[in-house]
């Protein structure tokens, strides 16, 4: 696992510049007129949240159990965008409802991993990620409409700075195997392609459901581990997988 071989402060900060250079490119070439000044504060609230968000998480990952922080992260992460976005949008139809309750014990049932470790089981860690990914959540919501790749080049340049801040004022390792710099830009790709998605779902629907739905990728490493690296599906990742389905379908249909 990435994330337990090379300092966790350098596979943030080279994802967050690998992102911060992807998404400039994109909003030129999309033509994205500059940032309206009421999406520079939540671009960089994004930026600070998510970056403490994802530091936790790695290191959770790293010195904890994955059994505990995978799924504390991921429900926190669902229900604080889920609940914001029911307050300012109201609660939607009952079969989104459902679909929503199904999601959460999916990602928990998904996340459960017996490891046999010891230790610290990480649980502090995974509440500080779990409440700054969906601080991260809320705030890129707030962005205006048509605006996704400007002020994800702010949240990417905020969260390398803030990496930065800690390497320096900290003291902190950060220098990784060069030959892991192609897996760690690949990280910075996928993350900064997830966040633009994420963004580009919230403009065209419902924060509640983009939150949840987003939420569900643990579903999709269980399948992933599976079918590339032969790991066994336990009965209760199954169950999970199940669930996701059918919360996908509700949430699909109830949306429409």
């Amino acid at each position: 696992m990435l994330v337990r071989r090379t300092p966790v402060l350098g596979v943030v900060l080279v994802s967050q510049l690998v992102g911060t250079a992807i998404a400039l490119v994109l909003a030129l070439v999309r033509g994205e007129t500059m940032p309206l000044p009421a999406d520079i504060p939540w671009s960089i609230a994004g930026g600070l949240s998510g970056g403490i968000g994802i530091v936790a998480l790695y290191r959770g990952l790293a010195v904890g159990r994955m059994g505990v922080v995978a799924p504390v992260t991921g429900v926190l992460a669902a229900a604080i965008p889920v609940v914001f976005g029911v307050l300012l949008e109201g609660l939607p139809t009952a079969l989104v409802v459902i679909g929503i309750g199904l999601a959460v014990v999916a990602v928990v049932l998904v996340s459960r991993v017996d490891d046999g470790r010891a230790g610290p089981s990480g649980l502090g860690l995974a509440l500080v990620a779990g409440v700054a990914i969906g601080g991260f959540g809320v705030a890129i919501s707030q962005l205006s409409d048509g605006h996704a790749f400007g002020p994800l080049t702010i949240i990417r340049a905020t969260e390398a700075l803030l990496i930065a801040a800690l390497v320096v004022l900290g003291r902190q390792a950060w220098r990784a195997d060069r030959r892991l710099l192609p897996a760690m830009a690949g990280v910075g790709v996928l993350d900064m392609a997830g966040n633009a998605a994420f963004i580009l779902a919230v403009q065209a629907g419902s924060l509640a459901v983009a939150a949840v739905l987003s939420s569900l990728y643990p579903v999709t490493t269980v399948i992933l581990a599976s079918v590339v690296l032969g790991e066994r599906v336990t009965r209760s990742h199954a169950a999970g997988i199940a669930l996701a389905v059918g919360a996908i379908a509700c949430i699909a249909v109830g949306s429409s």
